[in-house]
């Protein structure tokens, strides 16, 4: 870890990291991790976005940052590779002297684990978590505005989920095959905590899990406030998240 540490003192805010391990693992703080269970259903019946509290969900203990937590009994582990991985989010805005938008800001700083059973079944505790601090748009003054104002990046650098649970597989993925889920975890922005659903795709080709997961939800559930500043003239409080990952065994 303290490689890690070391090598935050050189990182700029807002650079775009290819290698994301270095730069999340440096903050040195201790998330809450949910956990990954088999669903029962094979459909999944999760709606998108903020969901009801669920007393039947598993729970985890903390973790380091993107990992599993120590003496996770998984048969194989997957972790995130950072270049091939991509954090975004979505808004709409109008912008005087523009007209409406969509304001997309993107990053690579991603780390991540997931262990899988002997059966090739996820086991409890997958984590992911994302540096903030590197997202960037096609407008510097916007990120400079999230960095300092909306998100407090300096204060809270780190986005985490953790899955608690996944609806719509109840079978390992063969060699090749898509499969139509939802992600049931906790989303950890600043320091609000919320229970929330995910629309995903995971795929298996060979021994790498690709994965695409969105999920929608309003600016004031997160303590997020919307930005006041001239040039923008009105803005649509609904933040989609969309989350792309590529993951390879550990070695």
């Amino acid at each position: 870890m303290s490689l890690f540490r070391s090598s935050l003192v050189h990182v700029r805010r807002r650079a775009l990291v290819a290698a994301a391990p270095s730069l999340v693992m440096a903050a040195g703080i201790m998330l809450s991790s949910g956990a990954m269970v088999r669903a029962q259903d094979a459909t999944p019946t999760a709606t998108m976005g903020i969901v009801e509290a669920q007393d039947a969900l598993p729970e985890c203990g903390a973790s380091e940052l993107g990992m599993l937590p120590e003496g996770t009994e998984a048969a194989s582990v997957y972790s995130v590779v950072p270049e091939e991985s991509e954090a975004r989010y979505r808004v709409q805005e109008e912008l005087a002297q523009v007209g409406e938008t969509e304001a997309v800001g993107k990053t690579q700083a991603i780390i991540g684990q997931i262990g899988f059973d002997a059966d090739g079944m996820p086991v409890p505790c997958a984590r992911f978590d994302i540096d903030l601090r590197t997202l960037q748009s096609d407008q510097a003054r916007r990120d400079n505005y999230l960095y300092n104002n909306t998100l407090e990046a300096e204060t809270f650098p780190l986005a985490t989920f953790v899955v608690r649970q996944v609806e719509g597989m109840d079978a390992p993925l063969e060699d090749g095959q898509e499969a139509n889920v939802s992600l049931i975890g906790d989303l950890t922005i600043k320091d609000v905590t919320k229970l929330v659903a995910w629309d995903a795709t995971v795929t298996r080709e060979g021994n790498t899990l690709t994965g695409q997961a969105a999920t929608e939800f309003e600016m004031p559930d997160f303590s997020i406030e919307p930005p006041s500043v001239p040039v923008v003239l009105s803005l649509d409080e609904t933040i989609r998240l969309e989350f792309d990952v590529t993951a390879q065994p550990q070695a």
